[in-house]
């Protein structure tokens, strides 16, 4: 009997598939092995049942690969949460920039989650809020040990195969639990002296959400190199709220630095985006045009 599904996890040589109704522990066939081909979680995969009682299987093919992921290897991810705490650690928007570049690079859907809101003032969590619901993208504000924010969270995790990314300590555990309370995943602490996370995520493993679609943690990192494909013209094209401003620019060639008569700066000079998102772009702008140098 043949069946297909999505792989959910893998290891000692066995692989794990969610149907829609069951799991599967599934076998390769050996073919596989000599052709090197990987099968990571999130793959749609057919596999024919060797034993239904036992949930045994194995694996006849792979369908083709929609979108992966490196850090973690997962396939066919179509959006990135990408969560930063409001404090506890501080807020790295750095690293948040770049995230967010890189998920648009790799035809994502980024999604961006302030996790820890209530450690913070209201105000202060708005003003971090604004600056980047200019994007466009969409921005959640959330407690995961209190749970507050997460239906708008949940609505949007819906179906769809998601992947949760960010650094160390920044709750994003903890956000899984509140997503599903089974699962009871262990969560790391806060290092007082260093002030980061103890990352605690050991395999990729794709969570079954109640609610329909999967969801996977990844490990914490504190630094991010940009696409080395980038070039310096297609940068602004991740700043959705600088971008719009582009075509009013005199030159096609601006790089909206010093150049004269830039509508993104003239912009930035009325309110009109975010000062510390431009300040930004132009550092990220001059590592991409030093990337471009070496070659």
């Amino acid at each position: 009997m043949n069946s297909e599904g999505v792989i959910i996890k893998g290891y000692n040589g066995f692989y794990y598939v969610w149907d829609g109704n069951k799991e599967w522990e599934c076998s390769l066939r050996g073919k596989f092995r000599k052709k090197n081909q990987t099968f990571l979680p999130g793959d749609r995969v057919r596999f024919t049942i060797l034993d239904e009682q036992g949930n045994k299987a194995v694996i006849e093919s792979v369908m083709t690969r929609q979108t992966e992921m490196t850090r973690p290897s997962i396939a066919n991810i179509q959006q990135v949460v990408i969560v930063i705490a409001v404090t506890n650690p501080q807020p790295d928007l750095w690293l948040l920039d770049r995230l967010l570049i890189m998920s648009q690079f790799q035809g994502l859907t980024p999604i961006i989650c302030f996790n820890k809101a209530d450690l913070l003032p209201d105000d202060e969590v708005k003003r971090l809020e604004a600056a980047y619901t200019a994007t466009g993208i969409p921005v959640f504000i959330t407690s995961g040990k209190q749970g507050g924010g997460l239906a708008g969270l949940k609505g949007i995790l819906k179906d769809k195969i998601s992947v949760l990314a960010g650094p160390s300590g920044v709750g994003k555990s903890s956000l899984l639990n509140a997503i599903e309370k089974e699962l009871c995943l262990k969560t790391g602490e806060i290092s007082e002296k260093l002030a980061r996370g103890k990352h605690t995520t050991r395999h990729v493993e794709l969570i079954r959400l109640a609610d329909g679609g999967f969801l996977a943690d990844t490990p914490g990192f504190s630094q991010i190199f940009l696409p080395k494909e980038l070039k310096r013209e297609d940068l602004i094209g991740f700043y959705p709220e600088m971008e719009g401003y582009r075509p009013l620019c005199k030159f096609n060639t601006c790089l909206h630095r010093d150049e004269p008569f830039c509508a993104v700066r003239e912009a930035l000079g009325k309110g009109l985006i975010d000062e510390g998102r431009y300040e930004r772009y132009r550092v990220l702008l001059e590592e991409v045009i030093r990337e471009e140098r070496r070659f």
